[in-house]
């Protein structure tokens, strides 16, 4: 697959895997992609954590390793930082969710639920505030109507829905294999906005990222959501950080539109879209629930930060909703953070995670880094 273009005037940060050395730091510049890990820097994270963050990137010498398009091992663009997500920011998605609960997990179902309740569950959140005096009315007035559910009490109630969803060192990046829990018969992808933020809370940037999802297994229980989320290759970021500077920031961000495309095996095509204008939450809302004085994160995090996206088109059988076939081409792309395109398989079929955080401490001393 083509590497995508990613914006000039943007300051990129990402990892690649370099034959014979291991895990490398590099950014762009003029079309050319730069090592310039360092001992002063040796880690996206030691980046990510300096003040001088930006004008670090733009001046640290390094080593030129190939154009943009070249056929680099591309890796996460994260490395030590911890992998969050928040989840039922969005009202449409908060539906959806809403719907698996009640099915069961079950998608036959969930077509009859949603043609019940998915229209006035919709129209009464809209535009609600979380935590606001008329959320609770809403709440409310759910309750007395039977509707009440665990999703849309994170979705309208104060508190976010934050969890882990991947181990450090564990997501995947561009080009890479995306994995499936074996026991799952309904899943889909999850195009979100990804946010670089350091150990004192500091948004740095942002990426793209897939919080790959599998609704039947959340749909059976909430209390299945490490078994739905956190799966071998199920967490794909890339294909870059974009530094937050001059041509690129939060607001940006808020207004970010996603678009993502599947496409099957079976010649199957599908395209959505996720609007960040639409989200309920404010990115730094959710960075303040995620990190502060209640829980600390000494390397960072990357926090995705939720999708609008919930598919019902067809697949096989009317009503049967959207499910992904082994061989799905996904691409999530957006015009100031470029596009992460990953193949679907297997979690038991993708390459095995082996290379953690003591891997790549061990790496960095070989090299003389640490």
């Amino acid at each position: 697959m083509t590497f995508p273009k990613l914006d000039a005037e943007g300051l990129w940060l990402g990892r690649v895997e370099r034959e014979g050395v291991g895990p490398c730091v590099v950014t762009l510049r003029d079309g050319q992609l730069f090592d310039i890990t360092s001992k002063e820097a040796p880690t996206v994270r030691d980046i990510l954590e300096r003040e001088d963050a930006v004008n670090y990137t733009r001046a640290a010498s390094g080593e030129v390793i190939g154009p943009l398009d070249a056929d680099h091992h591309w890796l996460a663009p994260s490395d030590l930082q911890a992998v969050k997500a928040c989840g039922v920011t969005f009202a449409g998605s908060m539906v959806e969710r809403v719907i698996e609960e009640q099915a069961a997990g079950d998608p036959a179902r969930a077509d009859a639920i949603r043609t019940r309740i998915g229209a006035r569950i919709g129209d009464s959140l809209t535009n609600i505030v979380p935590g606001s005096d008329a959320a609770a009315q809403v709440k409310e007035a759910l309750i007395a109507e039977g509707l009440w559910s665990q999703y849309l009490e994170v979705g309208i109630g104060p508190d976010a829905e934050v969890f882990s969803k991947a181990q450090v060192l564990s997501s995947v990046g561009y080009g890479a294999d995306v994995g499936l829990h074996p026991v799952s018969t309904w899943n889909n992808p999850e195009p979100e906005v990804v946010l670089a933020v350091s150990s004192q809370g500091e948004i740095k940037g942002a990426t793209l990222g897939n919080d790959v999802n599998l609704r039947d297994v959340e749909g059976r229980s909430a209390l299945l959501l490490s078994k739905a989320k956190d799966n071998n290759a199920s967490c794909a970021i890339g294909p870059m950080i974009r530094l937050f500077d001059n041509s690129f920031t939060l607001d940006d961000v808020r207004a970010a539109e996603l678009t993502l495309t599947v496409t099957g095996p079976d010649g199957f095509e599908m395209t959505g879209h996720s609007s960040m204008a639409q989200i309920s939450r404010d990115p730094q809302d959710l960075v303040a629930q995620t990190i502060g004085r209640h829980h600390q994160y000494p390397d960072g995090l990357m926090l995705f930060l939720g999708t609008l996206f919930a598919p019902t088109q067809d697949r096989d059988t009317p009503g049967g909703g959207f499910t992904h076939k082994l061989g799905d081409i996904v691409t999530i792309s957006n015009g100031k953070l470029g596009a992460l395109t990953n193949t679907v398989r297997l979690s038991t079929e993708c390459p095995e995670w082996k290379f953690g955080a003591s891997h790549l401490m061990r790496n960095l001393a070989r090299r003389g880094l640490i």
